[in-house]
């Protein structure tokens, strides 16, 4: 499962930073596909990043070479030595810029592939996928885990071969200057690396702790901006500004105390560094003394120490980044193995219309996540092309669920659902849907303008189709008296519309869509009589020749349909017209119908 996204310099969670076995090695290795296309690009980064390497290691070398020049020792005079030291300098500035820009075009290519596959598999995941999963944790995967894995391939991996080239290359040079002051040197890593580990594992546990309480605090900031209208309409925001201080408390106190032991590393990881530089120059001392070893050598040692010892310390970094990578590659691999219901790589299958004779047999249904429970027991509902059908009941009765399985999105558990008489297990889920046209009680809207909303069940439609949907719809008044029209910016969610508007739009969008069968979930339960009234006579306008299936709470709305259907408990318990269930002594619509329409006395 992924984790909550991570911010910039936060240390990896427990989770993320596993220990790496051989098989979670080689399930990582399986992301690195994507960089394939990319190879020559990335060769030639890995080629100029050994020519950069070769370059730095050279320093030390030049720089004992320009004291052997003082001291007279060489037989290159100062001015040439500084010539080539120049050179050098203008060679690596030249192979580090074509490092940079050859593993830059691999990390941004190769992962805007990687997310473009995982949003393409994401959004092709049937329904019950999303419902263990939240949308958080799914972005993240888009997100932090992605940017991770681009870390890895534009820094991460030029990082480490740097470091390890550093550490090799250095070592056997200090090796082939004075053995004896490279073992007296070794002997001093051990403390560094066993206090690194201690210090480290402490600071981390610390960090995740900032993290986590930080984490909390927007979680506060995330629900009140959500809820601002239940803050205001509370008179609550010293109560939220309080909550929030409190946990920005919790998150600074747990930061300084990680301060505090990580001055405390800093500071003996800088006395240990510099005490066994003082050690290596005493003992480099004695040996230059005793005329075992040049000066120019000892100087050349102890740069090269400088940076083999910034190499121990680096590597240690890149194993933590590689520690996160694979968890990382881990959740993404889990998303693409993922089956899709959807084949997206494909063109889309050939518009096949259907008539609407729509026929639920003796099905029976229970959903993935409560296996014990039964949502339909039984149900058989037939519907001719162009007719109209209402669900009745109370919550939790099942009417939602009936036309969730005609859409497709669950697998039933027992009998049969057709379409003109074809089996729904025999259609594509694109071809189906692309039959079936939904106005639900909550209209969601993108952000955009109205009329890519409208335009959203037609994509390509021209303006003037636009048009006649939004017409048709009872919308184009409203949209003409904004001054953008068509062009207006709805924002989040449709906020800047009323809610009958809302409804409307997404009339038009159904209207525009040309369905063959068109469910109504509830399309007018929330709002005032005017709204009503025109949504109404929209939806009229939408239900002519079509096989429409109305969930509905209030009775009024369906009066006109062909047959209501009366559900209890997963059962269909009756069957009739309006004024037939009306009438039936003691029947579950008839007392509805009481409820609704009697006065209150």
């Amino acid at each position: 499962m992924a984790k909550g996204r991570r911010g910039f310099g936060e240390e990896a969670s427990e989770a993320d930073k596993k220990k790496i076995s051989r098989e979670d090695f080689k399930k990582a290795l399986r992301v690195f596909r994507y960089v394939r296309p990319y190879r020559m690009h990335f060769i030639a980064g890995f080629i100029f990043l050994i020519l950069s390497t070769a370059t730095t290691l050279s320093f030390p070398a030049l720089i004992g070479q320009v004291t052997s020049v003082i001291q007279g020792k060489s037989p290159f005079t100062l001015n040439q030595v500084i010539l080539i030291f120049g050179g050098i300098l203008v060679l690596q500035a030249v192979f580090s810029f074509f490092r940079i820009y050859f593993f830059a075009q691999v990390s941004e290519r190769s992962m805007a592939d990687v997310r473009r596959e995982v949003y393409g598999k994401i959004i092709t995941l049937p329904i019950p996928f999303f419902e263990k999963r939240r949308v958080g944790e799914l972005t993240s995967r888009l997100s932090a885990d992605v940017s991770q894995l681009q870390d890895v391939l534009s820094i991460t991996l030029a990082e480490l071969f740097r470091q390890v080239a550093t550490l090799l290359g250095g070592t056997l040079f200090i090796l082939y200057v004075s053995w004896k002051l490279t073992l007296f040197m070794l002997a001093t890593f051990p403390v560094i690396i066993v206090a690194a580990i201690i210090f480290g594992r402490y600071i981390r546990r610390l960090s995740k702790q900032a993290q986590d309480q930080l984490a909390a605090a927007s979680v506060i900031v995330e629900e009140t901006l959500q809820s601002i209208n239940v803050v205001k309409a509370f008179t609550n925001e010293r109560l939220e500004i309080g909550r929030y201080g409190n946990s920005l408390n919790r998150m600074v106190n747990i930061a300084l105390r990680t301060a505090r032991f990580r001055g405390v590393f800093v500071s003996f990881i800088i006395f240990a560094m510099f005490g066994g530089i003082m050690g290596i120059v005493w003992y480099g001392g004695s040996l230059v003394q005793s005329g075992e070893i040049p000066f120019a050598d000892l100087l050349t040692f102890i740069f090269y120490t400088a940076f083999i010892g910034g190499s121990v310390a680096g590597i240690g970094d890149m194993y933590a980044q590689v520690q996160k990578t694979v968890g990382a590659s881990e959740r993404i691999l889990e998303i693409l193995e993922e089956p899709s219901e959807v084949d997206a790589d494909n063109e889309l299958p050939l518009f096949v219309p259907v008539h609407g004779d729509v026929a639920f047999n003796n099905v029976r249904f229970t959903y993935p996540s409560r296996p014990e429970m039964e949502v339909l027991k039984g149900v058989s509902i037939n519907v001719a092309a162009g007719r109209k059908i209402a669900l009745v009941g109370q919550s939790g009765a099942g009417k939602s669920t009936i036309v969730q399985l005609l859409m497709k999105y669950y697998p039933i558990t027992g009998g049969q659902i057709t379409v003109d008489g074809r089996d729904l297990t025999n259609f594509n889920v694109t071809e189906l849907r692309r039959n079936v046209a939904v106005v639900p009680q909550e209209v969601i809207l993108f952000g955009g303008t109205i009329f890519e909303n409208i335009q959203y069940g037609k994509p390509g439609a021209t303006e003037a189709e636009v048009r006649e949907a939004a017409r048709k719809a009872n919308a184009l008044q409203f949209i003409d008296s904004f001054p953008e029209g068509l062009q207006t910016i709805v924002g989040e969610r449709g906020i800047k519309l009323s809610g009958g508007q809302r409804q409307r739009i997404a009339i038009a969008r159904a209207i525009l869509k040309d369905p063959a069968i068109l469910i109504l979930d509830e399309a007018t339960s929330s709002l005032d009589a005017e709204s009503e009234k025109l949504v109404q006579d929209a939806l009229d306008e939408l239900m002519q020749n079509r096989t429409t299936i109305i969930i509905a709470h209030r009775l009024a709305t369906i009066r006109k349909v062909d047959t209501i259907y009366v559900l209890r408990e997963g059962q269909i318990v009756e069957t009739g017209t309006h004024d037939e269930l009306a009438l039936q002594e003691d029947g579950i619509y008839a007392n509805l119908v009481k409820l609704q329409f009697e006065p209150i006395e």
